[in-house]
């Protein structure tokens, strides 16, 4: 019906004006029917001939006047109180200094319209920060890289007869099934089957699928990652080719090992050909196309990555960055990549070290300072296209990571806490936005990395802190 302008408020389009209009000729020709009568059905509905959309013209007709359409979307009030530092320092700090949080946690609110510290809690020291260094990965993605830009994956002729070539451009969502089960818009193997053996010779056998994973290098799974983690239920090895996020099968848990080899299988079954051999190797110099598929945009790839926490999507758009910036495809110049593209954003990014872009590796090191103003960088649009990220944020008691957490009282929750959730062995963080009670916007990031209760009791202690800033009236 519209589109939602930057600002937050709603622009009516063209939509609206031909929906407006058709309601108007329903509502006449039903006044015919109810006072007249004798018009038929058919004309009702506007299948027989007559004027736009076959609507027929009823000149004595007496319309309703619709009015103008109201916003869908509302702005958060400009004259919402801020809250008092004072306040929060009472209310915060007994929440972060229990055993649930361990020694030594970060913590820091800042009002978003303002910039205001309105809490700090060491914030500028380095910790461990989990899977809210996305949240880094996910800036640098969306200003480095056009948001609306795709990541294409080909098939490319063999240097033999029966043989074709794989060519994965760092897209891990392309799908085997239709549609995909785990990233809603995702390309699938059966379209790129479809235009291979259309631009084969009719008859052709495929006998032979080379993988080429060439565009990324570098070892394939991150320092600071533990053995059990690639392959696990939350990563695998990382490969510029790779199909359902590299599951082992379509919306499994269960990721793989050999990713690129998955991808050369799914495509040998897609083009009817199971017993076809599926090697790793490299395409042809000037090879011919014989199919493409584009992924989602970068922009719902990042929204992917954030709300489902998915390390491997992570770790891909991090890749892309460094290509963009003339780094290396590997972990190291991935990491190099967001941290200089943070840099340039002019964000501080003092004490900052990062090992991978998903946030899984324990030799990262982030505050919750540079959380904070990624954050607020993005609510206020100061960060330009970071502004994408927030719709990736998951939402509490909703969905994404948090969609089992939050405040369950229904006057702050679903909705008004969206942030990113972050968990490692002994490490528990949150960094998002929250609305308060009394209408103020602000950006929050909680880091503890020495937790040494439960991660149960660590969760709820953080959710505990967000929804104290949400029903803050203070």
């Amino acid at each position: 019906m519209g589109t939602i302008s930057s600002s937050g408020s709603t622009i009516v389009t063209a939509n609206y004006g031909r929906f407006r209009r058709r309601m108007i000729t329903g509502i006449a020709l039903l006044v015919t029917l109810l006072v007249g009568g004798g018009i038929g059905l058919g004309i009702f509905l506007g299948t027989d001939a007559g004027g736009e959309d076959g609507a027929i013209a009823v000149p004595d007709a007496v319309l309703p006047d619709l009015g103008e359409a109201d916003p869908v979307l509302a702005a958060l009030s400009a004259d919402a109180p801020v809250p008092d530092a004072a306040a929060l320092e009472a209310a915060l700090t007994p929440l972060l200094s229990g055993p649930p949080l361990g020694p030594g946690t970060t913590a820091q609110v800042v009002d978003v319209a303002t910039g205001e510290v309105l809490y700090d809690r060491d914030a500028g020291a380095p910790l461990t920060p989990a899977s809210t260094a996305k949240l880094l990965t996910a800036t640098a993605a969306l200003t480095t890289l056009d948001p609306a830009g795709t990541f294409e994956t080909r098939v490319v002729a063999g240097s033999a007869p029966g043989e074709v070539v794989l060519v994965g451009g760092g897209d891990p969502t392309l799908s085997r099934t239709e549609p995909s089960q785990t990233y809603p818009g995702a390309p699938t193997m059966a379209d790129l089957a479809t235009q291979v053996v259309g631009a084969l010779p009719a008859g052709t056998p495929v006998t032979r699928i080379v993988v080429d994973s060439a565009l990324f290098s570098g070892p394939l799974t991150a320092s600071g990652w533990g053995p059990g983690d690639a392959p696990s239920s939350y990563a695998a090895p990382i490969t510029a080719t790779a199909v359902d996020g590299a599951r082992v099968s379509p919306g499994a848990l269960a990721r793989s090992g050999q990713p690129g080899l998955d991808a050369g299988a799914a495509l040998a079954d897609a083009l009817g050909a199971p017993g076809a051999a599926v090697v790793l190797g490299q395409a042809p110099a000037g090879a011919r196309t014989l199919g493409t598929v584009e992924s989602a945009p970068v922009a719902r790839l990042v929204e992917q990555a954030l709300s489902q926490s998915d390390n491997v999507l992570a770790e891909v758009l991090a890749r892309h960055v460094a290509l963009a910036r003339g780094e290396a495809a590997t972990f190291d110049g991935a990491a190099r990549a967001v941290v200089e593209a943070l840099d340039e954003l002019g964000l501080d990014v003092t004490g900052v070290t990062l090992a991978d872009g998903s946030g899984l590796s324990r030799e990262n090191v982030v505050t919750a300072e540079l959380l904070t103003a990624v954050v607020r960088g993005a609510a206020d649009g100061s960060l330009g296209d970071a502004a994408g990220l927030l719709p990736g944020l998951p939402v509490a008691g909703y969905d994404g990571t948090l969609a089992d957490r939050g405040d369950d009282d229904p006057a702050t929750a679903p909705g008004t806490v969206r942030a990113k959730t972050g968990t490692l062995l002994g490490v528990n963080a949150l960094a998002g936005t929250v609305v308060t009670a009394d209408g103020r916007l602000l950006a929050f990031a909680v880091v503890a990395d020495e937790a040494t209760g439960s991660e149960l009791a660590a969760e709820s202690a953080l959710d505990q802190f967000a929804a104290t800033l949400a029903a803050c009236g203070c």
